[in-house]
């Protein structure tokens, strides 16, 4: 399985690569950028996570749905308890920034193409849990980090966002059986595979905004990235390996999810709120290109916990 992350990691990385020689190119600006960016996260993403709903009732699909999001709500709140613990706040650090960039990943935009291209449906219906526990955590927790602020209207927010729409819609039609006519499906069909490059490349446009020279100089974005990567991920695949009678997909998906680059909300937030959007982006940029290897090494050495516990 880690020589199928290496290989779909580098291809994510070539199509991020694309998008860095669009941007440098001027064929797509920073304008465009984001509206490719609202495009993905509100009509691709939603249509992918519906989709994966469109599968026959199984017993065993509940189940390790249910069990997903238990596990999930556990591993997120686990992380951000280690935050705490790895990121210590010190006078003209930006803190914050850097525990939200430790605890939340990229779920959808590298989680969704990842866990599609391993488990296809299956994974991705699997993966709707930990992205519903994400989007709760991340509109109350995340926003009071960044912002400072307790402003709890933003949970009653996330029920209205496509995401969660998507969910909704889709448990209904997988719990009603209610099968889309062809002709919508298969519409549905093409702009899920959309899912992938699109978001690489939106990736790769925000990464060619980002001065990499002045990145490379910063040790903090490395020890960030290192907690981000590989230590949280590692530490918790101890008790998902350890825990009994959890499914591999289950297991690996939430594994995957968790392991992701850091989330590129954080810059959003951080220029919504006024902080260090900058440095944020940087984490960003930097998690991104890092994670080409790191995800690999995450599930090989979760391959080999596995075998010895």
């Amino acid at each position: 399985m880690a020589s199928t992350i290496l290989y779909k990691t580098l291809i994510m990385l070539i199509l991020i690569g694309v998008g860095v020689l669009c941007a440098k190119t001027k064929l797509i600006s920073e304008a465009s950028n984001k509206d490719l960016s609202k495009f993905v996260l509100q009509v691709v993403n939603p249509v992918v996570i519906f989709m994966s709903y469109q599968t026959e009732y199984r017993v065993e699909l509940v189940k390790n749905l249910l069990l997903t999001f238990v596990i999930s709500a556990a591993v997120l709140c686990a992380v951000i308890l280690l935050s705490y613990v790895f990121v210590r706040s010190k006078q003209d650090r930006e803190t914050e920034i850097e525990r939200f960039s430790a605890v939340y990943s990229n779920c959808g935009f590298m989680g969704i193409p990842l866990v599609d291209a391993i488990y296809h449906e299956e994974g991705v219906f699997y993966l709707t849990a930990f992205i519903t526990v994400f989007n709760l955590i991340v509109w109350t927790h995340g926003v009071i980090l960044i912002s400072g602020q307790k402003d709890f209207k933003q949970v009653v927010k996330v029920f209205y966002s496509p995401t969660i729409i998507a969910i909704l819609l889709g448990l209904v039609t997988f719990f009603a059986q209610i099968k889309l006519p062809s002709a919508l499906a298969d519409s549905l069909g093409f702009i899920k595979e959309l899912n992938t490059p699109m978001a690489m490349i939106v990736s790769g446009v925000t990464i060619a905004a980002t001065s990499l020279p002045k990145l490379l100089k910063n040790y903090r974005i490395y020890y960030v990235c290192l907690l981000k990567l590989l230590i949280m991920p590692l530490i918790i695949s101890v008790p998902l390996v350890l825990l009994g009678g959890i499914d591999e997909k289950v297991r690996m998906t939430i594994l995957i999810a968790s392991a992701a680059p850091p989330a590129a909300m954080c810059t959003l937030l951080s220029i919504r709120y006024g902080r260090n959007s900058v440095y944020s982006s940087e984490i960003f940029t930097a998690g991104t290109i890092l994670s080409v290897v790191t995800l690999p090494l995450v599930v090989k050495a979760t391959e080999y916990l596995t075998k010895i516990l």
